[in-house]
């Protein structure tokens, strides 16, 4: 099953795509709540390149290596990508007026409830979001 969450970032298209991409940036937004963080990021940006985000709860009790490798990088319009346990995800990246919408696809895995990954992902999403807007 896909599921799909997105958001619409008041900036440009360029921009949203760097922020999206560079892990300085990464590190900076990629967690749901204010109880997580990802102290690193790596992105190989290209077909066959490794993304790898650590994602941990700031008091240390839990973490793990969010990674994939690159199947299709458009610069600034489209990135997909496997999962180690071979789920796909593509993030797509569109005009939207003065705005950018960034639609996150991805399939489901089995292990939490539908409504527990989407809540999840959109949760990342808003704080990209936010992070960008203010940046």
């Amino acid at each position: 099953m896909k599921i799909s969450i997105e958001a619409v970032i008041k900036a440009g298209r360029q921009k949203v795509w760097d922020i999206y991409t560079q892990p300085d940036h990464i590190t900076q937004w990629n967690f749901a709540s204010d109880d997580w963080c990802c102290p690193s990021a790596t992105n190989d940006l290209r077909v066959g390149g490794k993304y790898c985000a650590r994602m941990e709860a700031k008091d240390k009790s839990f973490g793990f290596d969010f990674e994939g490798i690159y199947t299709g990088v458009l610069a600034a319009e489209k990135l997909s990508y496997k999962l180690a346990d071979n789920r796909e995800v593509s993030v797509t990246f569109e005009d939207a007026g003065e705005a950018t919408r960034v639609i996150v696809t991805f399939d489901a895995e089995e292990e939490n409830s539908i409504e527990m990954q989407e809540n999840g992902w959109q949760a990342i999403l808003d704080n990209f979001k936010k992070y960008t807007e203010k940046n």
